[in-house]
């Protein structure tokens, strides 16, 4: 009897595993930090969400839900950041560079009203709401760095604390439904998936390299909030 409970367990993990590349499980916490801090930066990955799926999947894999989410955190705080600060530098010439006109001038006015609203509910709120033009904004208007670290890392904490629940409470009720229904196309999407991300990785790191060398002065707005 334990002999077939063995062999159960050890097909079970060789099966969980086929739904996803061995290295992109063994990513681990590294991988959710790498993923999470360019999912928040100015040049986003392809896939929205992509940090979202990442946590759930190898949380629901017996993952550590504390370091994933812990990495899943502080990547995310520090992409975010790191474009909080583009905005601050940039002015209204890294708006005009990033944000479209149609969404900059709703997003100006919700922030100079509501600042602490504008950076924490974009940072809960999962895809197809846009994260990086309400963080690029906030540097950008003068959403002050405290502030804006304060509201943003309680938003993050709650948002991938939640995900990593959902991924220990309801990740194999997700894996069985994945593998029922698309387990035979699983390796060609996710290989897809990653040619994606890489191809789109580079391809706005040349963008941004290429914008930085034609970039005009920059230009302060307004200070919103105090430090």
């Amino acid at each position: 009897m334990s002999l077939t409970l063995l062999l159960q367990a050890k097909k079970a993990r060789t099966h969980h595993h086929a739904l996803l590349p061995h290295w992109l499980i063994h990513l681990g916490v590294l991988g959710v930090f790498a993923v999470s801090l360019v999912d928040s930066y100015v040049i986003p990955l392809p896939l929205p969400g992509s940090t979202d799926l990442l946590l759930l999947f190898l949380a629901a894999h017996r993952g550590n839900p504390f370091l994933l989410a812990g990495a899943a955190i502080a990547g995310s705080i520090i992409g975010g950041y790191l474009t909080w600060a583009t905005g601050k530098k940039g002015g209204d010439a890294a708006l005009h560079r990033y944000v479209s006109e149609r969404r900059l001038k709703t997003i100006s006015r919700w922030i100079e009203k509501h600042s602490i609203l504008a950076v924490f509910i974009p940072a809960m709120l999962p895809p197809p709401v846009p994260l990086m033009p309400f963080i690029l904004t906030a540097g950008a208007l003068g959403v002050t760095r405290n502030r804006f670290l304060v509201v943003f890392s309680a938003a993050r904490t709650l948002r991938y604390s939640l995900i990593a629940w959902l991924g220990v409470t309801y990740g194999r009720m997700v894996v069985g439904l994945w593998t029922r229904y698309v387990a035979g196309w699983s390796t060609p999407v996710i290989w897809v998936l990653v040619i994606l991300t890489i191809g789109g990785g580079l391809y706005g790191y040349w963008k941004f390299r290429r914008q930085q060398k034609t970039a005009t002065p920059p230009q302060t707005g307004r200070l919103v909030g105090a430090e």
